[in-house]
């Protein structure tokens, strides 16, 4: 099975076990993610907020990479991503006469129906589901684990399509079905503030200290994730939330495919573990 498979630039860099992890899932899998060449970022730090015909023109480029290398689905892990794929084919959608001049400014021809998928969906659906759940070697049913979706996977529904937009269950779906219990809790969609991160600190702390609270108190062991603004706000940000709120919070933040990959027998280190700030070892090495 073969995919076009977008990284953007967070997986390229700070958020580089992310991709690790999921290719080294897919390998596991029998999944293969071909890179588009040449493709370019999506814009979504800082184009939306300048030009919106910037911020569509870019993925719409990149859906045109993707389908020049032969593909009518492309996988977008990030969902900062993700959104920007999808809010520009919703747009364009809605507005024809928009979507000329954003497919003129991005500088290729039109290309229709390429499928813009996040790996929730890909590994939740036919064969990769099967392949997934035919390749679980390990147990992880004593791990406790809430799922946190973040704001940008399931909002604004009509334009993401994803899931349950207030209490979404695909990575709960997923994780159970490589045997890692997952809890029910209030916060699965609720802001990080990653978005903040620079200019309202205090505000983020707050956020975060609420998120680590909640996950706390249903008993969660962890968090899986599967955002990498997500990710580096919480893993990074509990150390500068204890000194602050004078609270002890050491909670693991996995990406979800570091949790598929563990359940499906990998190494740690092949999953990228060891690049994360609060150290998971040792409630991997209770496993």
């Amino acid at each position: 099975m073969r995919y076009a498979f977008y990284p953007g630039c967070s997986l390229e860099s700070t958020a580089h076990e992310y991709e690790t992890s999921l290719r080294a899932v897919g390998e596991q899998v029998d999944v293969e993610f071909v890179q588009p060449r040449g493709w370019i970022c999506c814009g979504s730090s800082a184009a939306h907020a300048t030009s919106r015909l910037l911020a569509t023109a870019l993925p719409l480029k990149n859906l045109a990479l993707v389908r020049q290398a032969g593909f009518d689905e492309v996988v977008v892990p990030c969902a900062a991503c993700f959104s920007r794929f999808r809010t520009a084919q919703h747009e364009c959608a809605a507005e024809p006469a928009f979507a000329a001049k954003a497919w003129e400014a991005a500088g290729v021809e039109p290309v229709n129906n390429v499928k813009v998928s996040h790996p929730l969906e890909l590994f939740n659906s036919g064969e990769p589901a099967k392949s997934v759940q035919r390749h679980v070697k390990k147990d992880l049913s004593k791990l406790k684990v809430v799922c946190y979706y973040g704001c940008l996977l399931t909002r604004p529904a009509k334009v993401m399509q994803f899931d349950n937009c207030e209490y979404p269950m695909l990575m709960d779906t997923l994780l159970r079905s490589v045997g890692v219990p997952t809890l029910d809790w209030s916060y699965k969609t609720d802001c990080c503030g990653a978005a903040l991160a620079l200019t309202r600190t205090d505000v983020v702390l707050r956020l975060v200290k609420e998120l680590l609270e909640n996950a706390l108190a249903v008993g969660a062991e962890a968090l899986a994730v599967a955002c990498p603004l997500c990710h580096a706000n919480l893993d990074m940000r509990q150390t500068q939330v204890n000194q602050k709120f004078q609270t002890t919070f050491a909670l693991p933040i996995f990406y979800f495919t570091q949790l598929m990959g563990l359940a499906l027998g990998l190494e740690p280190k092949a999953l990228g573990l060891q690049k994360h700030l609060v150290n998971p070892m040792s409630l991997v090495d209770k496993l």
